[in-house]
């Protein structure tokens, strides 16, 4: 009789035991990324690569009612290129980008203070095991919380490698 490999409960699990908190300092809402594919970005507001915003918001408009969430997670590591409050992060994204998807509280995602969150995206297979590299760098999450993919702050939000990968695991093609 097959059995089932220890690696494949966890993946599902992670996420729903991992405390996501949102910028206005509240836990994310369950239903914001349970069934979900979700796109984890370490976001800034001083960085080359936060014209990315309007292609993350483009992203999210294009493929949400088909079951994906994307999660911007302000980082202010890389040459200190987020260092506002949440108020000024969040009137930022709203005001430059028309951002709606969600953001979480400011978090490490390298070195010894590496949030849950990060530990996790990373030590998965698909994560590799490096450390973040820089800002806008994404992380693709499965509706069953597999991490299948991570794609470096060059992959642009609209490039067609990133858009095939969201739609191979989104829950409603």
């Amino acid at each position: 009789m097959p059995t089932e490999t220890p690696a494949a409960a966890p993946a599902a699990d992670w996420l729903k035991t991992t405390a996501l908190v949102g910028l206005d300092g509240q836990p994310l809402p369950a239903e914001a990324i349970a069934g979900k594919a979700v796109l984890f970005v370490n976001v800034a507001s001083k960085c080359g690569y936060t014209p990315q915003y309007e292609g993350l918001q483009a992203l999210y408009t294009q493929y949400k009612d088909k079951g994906l969430t994307i999660v911007g997670v302000p980082c202010n590591q890389f040459g200190a290129q987020e260092p506002g409050s949440a108020e000024e992060i969040a009137s930022f994204c709203k005001l430059n980008y028309g951002v709606d998807f969600p953001l979480l509280e400011k978090q490490d995602v390298n070195g010894a203070a590496r949030s849950a969150l990060y530990t996790q995206l990373i030590s998965s297979p698909a994560g590799g095991g490096a450390d973040v590299k820089w800002n806008f760098e994404k992380f693709l999450v499965a509706p069953n919380g597999e991490v299948v993919g991570r794609f470096p702050s060059k992959v642009a939000p609209n490039d067609p490698t990133l858009a095939a990968a969201i739609e191979k695991v989104l829950p409603q093609g």
